[in-house]
């Protein structure tokens, strides 16, 4: 295994940590309540849409190298 390859892994298990405390997050805060918004819920997942779209971005982008 390769340098990048931890460093992706790294990046890769901290978005996923990340996506999934914020759903916790949203899905407590929305837990107790009778009617939620499509506007809450839309937000909740672009929040998740986002963070996980910056990660694979990221991914994507070789890594600076001095020469």
């Amino acid at each position: 295994m390769q340098a990048g390859d931890v460093d992706s892994r790294a990046i890769d298990e901290a978005v996923i940590e990340e996506a999934v405390r914020l759903i916790d997050g949203g899905l407590a805060d929305l837990l107790h309540r009778e009617l939620v918004s499509t506007d809450e819920i839309s937000d909740l997942l672009l929040d998740v849409r986002m963070l996980l779209t910056a990660a694979e971005i990221a991914a994507a982008v070789p890594p600076l190298v001095e020469a």
